[in-house]
């Protein structure tokens, strides 16, 4: 993040700022006046949640803003990830937001990242949910 920027927080709400966890204990305006990575609790993916492809890159650059300690184990494991994905998937629209993905990276975007990946779960859903429909009616077919 660069600049100043606000926050608004709700009671009880959880904010993770530069590896630091803090809740408001109630509804509050918090503003940033200098660079810090953040994301906020409602963006937050638990690791049970990391389910599908995407999402566990997703996981893998949430770990890099909420645990600097860990960022350099967790650049690795994305760089891995991410070249495994870009040549794994077909669909161009997933294929251009992970380029996407890949450039703010490497522009230090983390959080811009993650917001470009939540808006392709949808998508990747619909694909993984196609490729099991079909697997399904290979089985039925061979039985």
């Amino acid at each position: 993040m660069k600049g100043t920027f606000k926050l608004f927080l709700k009671a009880n709400e959880r904010v993770f700022i530069n590896g630091a966890v803090l809740r408001a204990d109630r509804k509050v305006g918090i503003e940033l006046l200098n660079d810090v990575d953040f994301l906020l609790e409602a963006h937050v993916m638990q690791a049970d949640e990391a389910t599908t492809p995407l999402r566990q890159l997703y996981f893998i650059i949430q770990i890099m803003l909420m645990s600097p300690s860990e960022k350099p184990a967790a650049l690795k494991l994305y760089k891995d990830s991410v070249t495994a994905l870009l040549a794994t998937f077909e669909n161009q629209e997933i294929l251009a937001g992970l380029k996407d993905v890949d450039v703010m990276i490497a522009q230090d975007r983390p959080f811009d990242a993650l917001k470009t990946l939540r808006a392709l779960f949808a998508r990747e859903d619909e694909i993984l949910d196609r490729k099991r429909g079909e697997r399904k009616g290979c089985d039925t077919a061979a039985a």
